[in-house]
């Protein structure tokens, strides 16, 4: 592509945090040339991810990715921000990777190339015409990242930035284990002082004695902490967060919450069993187990059917907060719209649906993280009991997978809104 004027790669804003929109323009190209877009992102890992779509340009030569359509690639059509959501482990990467940012004080560094003609793979062998290096952040300036080692309970605590006091979260991920904290960096840049809870450590589900009064600490440590309004802190949990997120919700006497998120959750939780015995409960059922053709692991069926004995799963009529429920209709780990379906019945029948918000979205899985993260149809796992490596499936396709993380977290923002923000509350009814 010979021409005296070189093109011209802009990506804006070149630091953002990891759910703001960016705008990609490439201008000075000839008019009608076929150009390649590439991101690539060297993860903490040492792995490293891609994507890529085949643009033309126009009469003046531009090239707009918020406005033109791809041709090819990770994603076709007119995706903004398919640069990100599309990105996949480069050609000959190591099976069942997940892409996670474990250190929130640093961005997720993304390189934005333009190539000249439509091109597939080999990108790190060749020159691209223009390159521009963004930062990704879940940390707004500002926010405060507070040790939490206290009365017990481990974790992080988040504190937005100004003078407060905020509403407050406790947030809690699933069956995986460890402290991660991208999520509830995040919230505290939305304005939650969001404390990220370590409930066990990665593959110590099986000894993990943990019982209703360790949530109870950790949620009262959020209250009262100075910087918190102490009666509006909700509770956030994913996959075995949520379960733990209901039980809170329905069985404690303890804490109240204002209200409560919970993604992909099943609410199979045996009354009066500590996290360990849940665990154990559940391998009862693993016979259940089933792989798919590529020999990864379903679980959703170790659930199911829903049992209609209350002592057996989280009583949804005892439910007094404001609840909203995020699930995919292809979660392939847990029966979360089976779940919904049951909690929703028991609201109802306990006068209670008023406090029940449902989000349900097609060919969408089970690891619903925040917007414009990567699709993981399946990844390793350590399974707790056996220590064995496996690839559990978590359900979805691609591109309505990442529209639901879009559209769900635009709407858990608002609930938050909402519900930790605003004035007027929906109460139980007496």
């Amino acid at each position: 592509m010979s021409q005296t004027v070189p093109p011209i790669l802009s990506v804006l804003p070149t630091r953002a945090l990891v759910d703001e929109k960016f705008k990609v323009l490439v201008e000075n190209l000839p008019a009608g040339s076929p150009v390649t877009l590439h991101s690539l992102h060297h993860s903490e890992d040492k792995d490293y991810w891609e994507a890529y779509a085949h643009y033309m340009s126009d009469h003046r030569g531009t090239v707009s990715v918020a406005d033109d359509l791809s041709f090819g690639g990770t994603y076709v059509g007119i995706e903004p921000m398919g640069l990100l959501w599309s990105m996949r482990p480069v050609p000959g990467s190591r099976k069942g990777l997940r892409l996670r940012k474990m250190d929130v004080c640093s961005p997720m560094l993304v390189n934005i190339s333009v190539y000249t003609g439509h091109i597939t793979e080999g990108f790190r062998e060749q020159l691209p015409l223009a390159s521009v290096l963004t930062e990704r952040w879940y940390m707004a300036p500002g926010v405060r990242r507070i040790d939490i080692r206290e009365k017990g309970v481990r974790g992080t605590l988040f504190i937005p930035p100004g003078p407060g006091p905020f509403p407050g979260l406790m947030d809690m991920w699933g069956g995986g284990g460890g402290l991660l904290e991208y999520r509830s960096a995040l919230l505290a840049s939305h304005g939650y002082a969001s404390l990220a809870l370590e409930y066990f450590a990665p593959g110590e589900l099986e000894s993990a004695e943990l019982e209703f009064k360790y949530f109870e600490v950790a949620f009262n440590i959020v209250k009262d902490h100075p910087q918190v309004i102490p009666d509006r802190v909700g509770i956030f949990g994913l996959s075995l967060g949520s379960v733990v997120t209901m039980s809170l919700a329905a069985e404690s006497t303890v804490i109240k919450p204002r209200c409560c998120v919970c993604i992909s959750g099943s609410h199979f939780y045996p009354r009066g069993l500590t996290l360990s015995g849940h665990h154990k409960m559940l391998l009862k059922h693993s016979h259940k187990v089933r792989v798919d053709e590529n020999n990864h692991h379903i679980w959703r069926d170790l659930c199911l059917p829903i049992s209609s004995d209350l002592s057996m799963k989280v009583d949804g009529g005892k439910i007094n907060c404001p609840i909203l429920l995020v699930n995919g209709l292809d979660d392939q780990n847990t029966p979360a719209v089976e779940s919904a379906e049951d909690i929703a019945q028991m609201m109802h029948a306990a006068g209670k649906e008023h406090l029940l918000t449902r989000l349900h979205y097609p060919e969408t899985g089970h690891l619903i993280e925040p917007p414009y993260s990567p699709h993981f149809r399946a990844t390793n796992f350590i399974v707790n009991s056996t220590k064995a490596k496996v690839i559990l499936l978590w359900g979805g396709q691609t591109k309505p997978h990442s529209d639901a993380q879009e559209d769900s977290w635009r709407k858990i923002l608002t609930f938050l809104q909402q519900h930790l923000y605003s004035t007027s509350i929906p109460k139980a009814k007496i």
